[in-house]
């Protein structure tokens, strides 16, 4: 073999194996970016598993809800309501004065306890959720919670009307008697700060604070129910959550909702 057939098998040589290597780069650089683009869509359809997850638990657990809610009305509260026209025939029938005081007492908290049990019935059974405002809802809540006098809640707004759909008021709502219920349950506060507000940037923005004793969210395993609770609603309508509490200084919760681009 001459020195020219040699020199041109080097260079054959080496345009194969560059083109070799080439290929090669080529075909790991696909590989890697069909794996990505397989393990992108894994997790998109993970998590489109993971909300429709959630979604079928609070429909399992707004379902009970209002199976309780109608429970309580039709069952309980026909019973009340009958105990309730016995005790005024008691009142009627009866002459004895001290009798009769004690009588009218009984009657008046009867009375006081079906108002209640209706009341409560109607928010299990969303039909007030349905027929008010998200406003309406959370001051109908502030002002049941400062009829305890428990604990004092503030809550503010910075509009007149928020038009928003059944599961937005019903998110809003249910993590608003959350946090309540937590606060004064776990936290002991005496204040509880409320705010539900628009801008440019979202859509609404509420805002939940306390002045309880706090907790530690490392020793909390699983961050609680009622924090899971909370997350997951936000998690249903696409809500970003954000929670910030340390011993003895409060805890404070934010949920967003942005505007689509």
């Amino acid at each position: 073999m001459g020195k020219t057939e040699l020199l041109i098998t080097l260079i054959l040589f080496n345009i194969f194996f560059v083109l070799f290597v080439a290929a090669v780069i080529v075909y790991i650089r696909k590989y890697k970016q069909r794996k990505k683009e397989y393990l992108n869509e894994i997790e998109m359809k993970n998590e489109i598993h993971q909300k429709e997850l959630l979604a079928t638990q609070l429909e399992i657990q707004q379902a009970t809800m209002q199976q309780i809610g109608r429970e309580l009305h039709d069952n309980i509260g026909q019973k009340l309501t009958l105990v309730s026209l016995y005790t005024q025939q008691l009142l009627y029938e009866n002459k004895v004065p001290e009798v009769s005081e004690r009588i009218d007492q009984v009657s008046q908290i009867i009375n006081q306890s079906l108002q209640d049990l209706r009341s409560l019935s109607k928010t299990l059974t969303d039909d007030n959720i349905n027929q008010k405002e998200i406003v309406t809802l959370i001051q109908e809540e502030v002002d049941n919670t400062n009829a305890f006098k428990k604990c004092a809640v503030d809550f503010k707004h910075n509009f007149k009307r928020l038009d928003l759909s059944f599961v937005h008021k019903n998110v809003l709502l249910r993590i608003t008697q959350e946090f309540i219920q937590n606060s004064i349950k776990h936290a002991h506060c005496r204040n509880i700060f409320i705010s539900l507000n628009t801008s440019d940037e979202y859509l609404w923005e509420l805002s939940l604070k306390d002045d309880g004793i706090g907790f530690d969210k490392s020793n909390i395993s699983s961050n609680g129910i009622g924090l899971t609770n909370m997350k997951n609603r936000a998690a249903i309508i696409g809500a970003e959550f954000s929670l910030e509490s340390t011993e003895n200084c409060g805890t404070k919760l934010n949920i967003i909702l942005k505007k689509q681009p």
